[in-house]
């Protein structure tokens, strides 16, 4: 459990400077474009294509981020009726459902993405559009196995407690 959760640390620590570099990089670019358009009426014509992929990568990461933090939207009105002792083993149930539902939706992206490379399409300057799409399934990945050590983190406080 303990490597687990040193290699989330390190992921975590990973995607926020990712985060933070991918953030940089849409402004200045953005900046840079309407600069380009206003003063000098020009462009460059593959930056709006490349800014929808890294808005992509940022929402994606984001959500990452945000399950890690237990900061992700979730209906919790269920909850607020049931007595306290029973919610660690309904927020048990929640994670586990969700960590399943993520591990699907891992391999939908990742057979989405194999699709993608079959074909031959090509956003800008070469590139194809599978290499911008493989944030769909490692993300995925990523936010099943941080539900599935919420499920672990909470088994182990409830096992302590008794």
């Amino acid at each position: 459990m303990r490597i687990l959760k040193q290699f989330d640390e390190w992921l975590a620590k990973t995607e926020s400077g990712l985060l933070i570099f991918l953030l940089f990089l849409m402004v200045f670019m953005a900046f840079g474009q309407v600069i380009l358009r206003n003063f000098f009426n020009t462009g460059i014509l593959w930056t709006d294509i490349f800014l929808r992929q890294l808005v992509l990568w940022v929402g994606f990461l984001g959500a990452s981020l945000a399950v890690r933090e237990r900061r992700h939207i979730s209906i919790d009105v269920l909850p607020q009726f049931m007595p306290a002792r029973y919610k660690p083993f309904l927020q048990i149930g929640v994670d586990f459902a969700a960590g399943l539902i993520s591990l699907f939706l891992t391999v939908a992206a990742w057979r989405f993405v194999q699709f993608e490379m079959e074909s031959p399409t090509v956003l800008f300057l070469g590139l194809p559009a599978w290499i911008f799409q493989t944030i769909l399934p490692f993300s995925f990945a990523v936010i099943a196995l941080r539900f599935f050590l919420g499920v672990l983190d909470k088994s182990t406080q409830l096992g302590n407690r008794e």
